[in-house]
């Protein structure tokens, strides 16, 4: 048996671009596996300049092509679907990617790609230690 290569784990958790937790009424149009279109609108979940999370009523198969419409901009994007995890009384988790990269889609501005916390436009971390709590210590029989 041969052991993880660790240069590679270290890739697989890295992210192209950063997450965002936004609820965006979106389209999601494509052909079902019976050739028949389907149209259902939904929200993301969380978004990046790759693609999307959202929840899906119309069950869908990994490798899928869809269509995601931008609900303010009626700007249509061609997609993939990468992933499709769990299930919820809303319906499935299905991870979304474009078929390249569109930071612009979702008209929010992400990091560029050079960014670190070290950055000068990184805002600084303040950490505020709580204060320390009183210790009571019990008094010794007989005092």
């Amino acid at each position: 048996m041969s052991s993880p290569n660790i240069r590679s784990l270290a890739l697989a958790n890295q992210r192209r671009s950063q997450r965002i937790l936004l609820s965006l009424r979106v389209g999601v149009s494509g052909k079902r596996t019976n050739g028949r279109t389907f149209n259902e609108e939904t929200s993301t979940l969380v978004v990046n300049a790759h693609g999307c999370l959202i929840l899906l009523k119309e069950p869908v198969d990994a490798g899928q092509d869809l269509t995601l419409t931008h609900s303010r901009t009626a700007e249509a994007v061609s997609c993939t679907v990468k992933s499709v995890g769990a299930s919820s009384s809303g319906g499935v988790e299905v991870g979304i990617e474009f078929n390249g990269a569109n930071p612009k889609f979702w008209r929010v501005s992400f990091p560029p790609e050079d960014w670190t916390p070290q950055s000068p436009d990184a805002k600084p971390v303040v950490f505020v230690a709580p204060p320390p709590k009183k210790v009571v210590k019990p008094k010794a029989p007989g005092t």
